[in-house]
């Protein structure tokens, strides 16, 4: 590219930059007293107070991916109230709510709203009344602040220039709900979506993300292992499943150990086997921001009775979809490879889709950090590390620029908090207000940012409203 066409470039660039900024009528002093005073208004108490029943209701009602009918009544009767108009069902449980012109531009701020399959330790007043369910995740937390943004963002419409939308999304624990929801078009003519998750990691009062690739992405598979069963004390009859599913394991681990570069590589191998009447075990594999963890192993239901089949199962995570490709074509090479060198047949099956990799949008971590250091000031904005876990957010940022980040609710004058997925979990609800603070501030001062460079709309506007 000669001179000449440089220059005509960064003029352009230049020039819509201005047309960008002077779309705001607001000035940067201004700007920066919408995230202060947000998180003044989600501080006073018949707001957080509030948002503190509204989580402790759904917390005390947990329901699955799929399966969040009440939580989903509850949302569209406390919607009704605030008068805020919405289109459900999406996704069977799922609903979008409106606030705003119903005219571009469009932002959305989203939260999950499934539990777990899991049985809550924790002994307090508003504990889980479902056997076998609790809110382990803190998706109780990410609907009431959700809600509580919506509480701020409606008594603020009227200052609203443009539409923001209100994900309330299902079936986050593995489900998929974000893709279904996408694939329903919700984020149509939407120019950017957020969302949160708590934390605790991290200290009350601060927020961490980084810009690009914060969270893997990841698969499932299941293999089952079939062999032919027998009396124990008569091995030499049978073809023993629980002997080679044992082997597939040992050698799913030499994918890190041979196969990964070791000036390249750092490995973290967790192995736990515990034997009894079935059997379990986790096998963790970590190598090059890849993982591959067994985390199934059924066999059996006697102590003297070699089974016919036996189920093993897990994840895998990588940073790249060629990653994850390479993941799952080496894991089904191993497994049905192995499980033939003891006689085996192998049968292995993966989830459809995988979770994609959760990527930032480096525009929108710039802005992020205008907005929380405006709130939070610079001292409590954390730069992290990415994290191997998965989130399905991945399917909405790879439709619109997306961002993703934590929200802390560590106290240290409080004690440890567990992490997510433990039976232990427990939410700091002090942490409420500062959620649904970042989402409406996030959401307005987006729209009043990237304001479209024409005033004409073309006809494009949400009919739900």
């Amino acid at each position: 590219m000669d001179f000449s066409k440089w220059v005509l470039l960064i003029s352009a660039l230049y020039m819509l930059l201005l047309t960008t900024l002077s779309n705001c009528s607001l000035t940067p002093e201004e700007l920066a007293e919408i995230p202060v005073n947000f998180l003044k208004f989600a501080k006073r108490p018949e707001i957080s107070d509030w948002m503190v029943g509204i989580r402790r209701k759904i917390h005390e009602n947990p329901e699955l991916g799929f399966e969040e009918f009440e939580t989903s009544k509850l949302i569209r009767a406390e919607l009704d109230k605030m008068g805020i108009p919405y289109k459900y069902p999406i996704a069977i449980t799922g609903l979008v709510g409106f606030i705003g012109t119903g005219k571009p531009p469009f932002v959305a701020i989203r939260a999950d709203m499934d539990a777990l399959a899991m049985q809550e330790s924790v002994e307090w007043e508003h504990k889980s009344k479902v056997e076998g369910k609790m809110h382990g995740c803190g998706h109780d937390a990410h609907v009431a602040m959700l809600l509580g943004a919506a509480k701020l963002l409606q008594e603020h419409r009227h200052d609203i220039q443009g539409t923001v939308i209100l994900v309330f999304q299902p079936a986050e624990e593995g489900g998929g709900g974000a893709k279904i929801m996408a694939d329903a078009g919700i984020l149509e003519n939407v120019g950017a979506i957020f969302g949160l998750h708590v934390s605790s990691r991290f200290p009350i009062g601060t927020v961490a993300s980084r810009s690009g690739s914060i969270l893997a992405g990841s698969g499932v598979f299941e293999a089952v292992i079939s062999g032919k069963g027998g009396h124990a004390a008569l091995p030499q009859h049978t073809i023993d499943p629980i002997l080679a599913a044992s082997n597939v394991i040992v050698s799913l681990q030499h994918i890190v150990s041979r196969e990964a570069d070791p000036l390249d590589s750092q490995v973290s191998l967790s192995l736990s086997l515990s034997l009894s009447l079935s059997l379990s075990a986790c096998v963790l594999v970590c190598v090059s921001g890849e993982v591959v963890t067994v985390a199934k192993f059924q066999g059996g239901n006697a102590f003297n009775v070699i089974p016919n089949s036996a189920t093993i199962g897990g994840t895998f995570r990588a940073f790249s979809k060629e990653g994850l490709m390479e993941l799952k074509q080496r894991i089904e090479e191993v497994i049905t490879r192995q499980a033939a060198v003891q006689r085996c047949n192998a049968t292995v099956n993966f989830n459809d889709p995988f979770f994609p990799v959760t990527v930032n949008s480096e525009e929108l971590h710039q802005y992020f950090g205008n907005v929380a250091r405006d709130m939070l000031g610079e001292n409590n904005i954390i730069e992290m590390k990415p994290l191997m876990g998965s989130e399905d957010f991945s399917f909405f940022a790879e439709v619109v620029p997306g961002y993703f980040y934590y929200v802390g609710m560590q106290n240290e004058t409080q004690g440890q908090l567990q992490p997510g997925h433990s039976s232990y979990f427990t939410v700091n609800e002090d942490a409420l207000p500062y959620g649904a603070a970042l989402h409406a501030s996030l959401a307005t001062r987006y729209l009043l940012e990237y304001q479209p460079k024409s005033t004409s709309s073309n006809g494009i506007s949400h009919d739900e409203l």
